[in-house]
């Protein structure tokens, strides 16, 4: 909507700033940041009276969250999608279709988070929506999605010939591999779904899981600037993609409305981000990664996140195959938990890893 107001800088020449991107994305990280923190009390207040004893806590978890977490209220989610949309919403070219893709996987994950969460609460039970029926809503959301996103690269000016189906490889040059139509959209479905739950998984712990959300937000936004800018695109051998630039707008959103969650969301934890925040975030930063052709970069940027899922598979598989457990108990960081570390110790470290893969995740853009 602001973005608008560079029409008019031959009048008014500062006016002119609303073209940058970098402008309007430090533009929108204040703006979500404020928009988060100044309705992030009374927004609390409100939950807390609605749900009445909040989320329910696992019974089999650590004998500290009994006690420590009961009575948070949950779907804290919503706190940063209102930041993040509005915030996008006023700083992003809203002209451009990559935006529109995004907020839909977005707005669309979160509602599923949401009927999750509130179906627990209201039963008072970890027995939400049927995971069966959650999973076939993601798939076709994101199948949509990729198929979009598709389309849109397909209509780019010079774009290389089946670029728009194609998956890159980190540390390679020039190197595409053509996944065909179909082949794309499975693949593209499979990296939005599998981001948006394991970033689900991640969120267990007071701070763990919008700290490295807003890493890769950070990290994403730097490399959808890059690949959207034919001059940086160039330099470091990457195949261009118009149009994905203003994706920084959007993540820059992101990144404002989880630092001002994150104030509320610091141990002890007045709220917790549910599924509604979760899956929504992990939905947004697959999207990212399928629009800009990195999506094998975000498992290296989302590690983490990637470790969180594949613990509980491990454990899992290994129970029903052999009835032993490889950890203490899944997601991992409860593992962690069970072994002793204090909370703290565990979302700090465990951000230090998110931020030591955001570098190595960087690096593959020159490293090839």
């Amino acid at each position: 909507m602001l973005y608008e107001l560079h029409r008019f800088a031959d009048q008014i020449q500062p006016l002119n700033l609303f073209n940058y991107t970098t402008f309007r994305a430090g533009g929108a990280i204040l703006t979500a940041l404020f928009l988060a923190l100044i309705c992030g009390p009374s927004f609390i207040r409100w939950m807390r009276a609605k749900q009445g004893k909040g989320q329910p806590i696992r019974a089999d978890g650590p004998e500290s969250h009994v006690v420590e977490k009961a009575g948070t209220p949950t779907m804290g989610g919503f706190l940063i999608l209102f930041g993040m949309l509005v915030s996008t919403l006023l700083w992003a070219d809203l002209s451009n279709p990559y935006v529109w893709v995004i907020l839909l996987v977005t707005t669309s994950f979160g509602a599923v988070g949401f009927i999750d969460d509130f179906t627990k609460v209201t039963k008072q039970s970890h027995d939400g929506l049927s995971g069966r029926v959650r999973l076939a809503i993601e798939f076709a959301v994101a199948a949509v999605a990729a198929l979009l996103l598709s389309l849109i690269a397909a209509s780019a000016d010079n774009a290389p010939e089946h670029y728009s189906t194609s998956l890159t490889v980190p540390f390679f040059k020039d190197f595409l591999i053509n996944l065909t139509l179909i082949g794309f959209v499975a693949f593209g479905a499979f990296v939005i779904v599998g981001a948006g739950n394991a970033v689900n998984f991640t969120d267990g712990l007071d701070g763990l899981a919008i700290g490295p959300v807003m890493i890769a937000a950070a990290t994403f936004a730097v490399i959808a600037y890059i690949m959207g800018t034919p001059r940086f695109a160039d330099y470091l051998f990457l195949p261009s993609t118009p149009g994905t630039t203003e994706i920084s707008v959007l993540l820059a959103s992101l990144l404002g409305a989880g630092l001002g969650f994150l104030w509320y969301n610091a141990p002890p934890a007045m709220v917790f981000m549910g599924d509604t925040g979760s899956l929504s975030l992990g939905g947004a930063l697959g999207a990212t990664a399928v629009a800009v052709k990195q999506e094998l970069v975000l498992a290296i940027v989302g590690g983490l996140f990637v470790l969180e899922l594949a613990s509980v598979v491990v454990q899992v598989v290994s129970f029903r195959l052999f009835g032993r457990r490889v950890f203490r108990m899944a997601p991992i960081h409860h593992h962690f938990e069970k072994m002793g570390w204090k909370e703290p110790t565990i979302v700090i470290r465990f951000w230090i890893i998110a931020i030591v893969l955001a570098i190595i995740g960087l690096a593959t853009l020159k490293l090839r």
